[in-house]
């Protein structure tokens, strides 16, 4: 492969485990509470995910490589350190809308980058990685709004 092909297939495999990361974090999340509204938002934000995933490793496969179905190392220590926090401090709203707001924070951080790289990529593959990014920006300001709801 071209070195550009090279990082355009590093970036969707990146954006495909930051995914798989908010995705695996939800179910941690949603498991965590007894609330079928949280649970029915929770399972809105995997449906959600696993749509950008299938998307995602649709454009891996156009570029010749395999699709993508790990994780990051950072997300496996962050949920880690998620089911710790909560077994301790307990599963209240206000802290797990807290722990996925931080780690919506880390989904928009992951997609200013990809969008920022300097990586030759199709118009087709930047207006994905936007439109997706876009609706992130939505799901990361709901969960902010549910947690300054019960934070009051």
């Amino acid at each position: 492969m071209l070195q550009q092909e090279e990082k355009l297939v590093t970036l969707l495999s990146d954006l495909v485990k930051i995914n798989n990361d908010r995705i695996e974090g939800y179910r941690q999340a949603k498991d965590a509470t007894d609330d079928a509204d949280v649970k029915a938002l929770f399972q809105h934000m995997i449906n959600e995910s696993l749509k950008y995933v299938s998307d995602l490793n649709g454009q891996l496969k156009a570029q010749g490589a395999e699709a993508e179905t790990d994780t990051t190392v950072s997300g496996k220590l962050y949920r880690t350190w998620m089911a710790i926090k909560t077994t301790f401090a307990g599963n209240d709203r206000y802290s797990l809308f807290s722990s996925c707001e931080y780690g919506e924070d880390a989904v928009q951080r992951a997609y200013a980058d990809a969008l920022s790289i300097d990586v030759s990529m199709p118009y087709s593959v930047r207006e994905l990685i936007g439109n997706q990014q876009a609706n992130l920006k939505e799901a990361h300001d709901t969960i902010k709004s549910y947690r300054d709801v019960v934070s009051q």
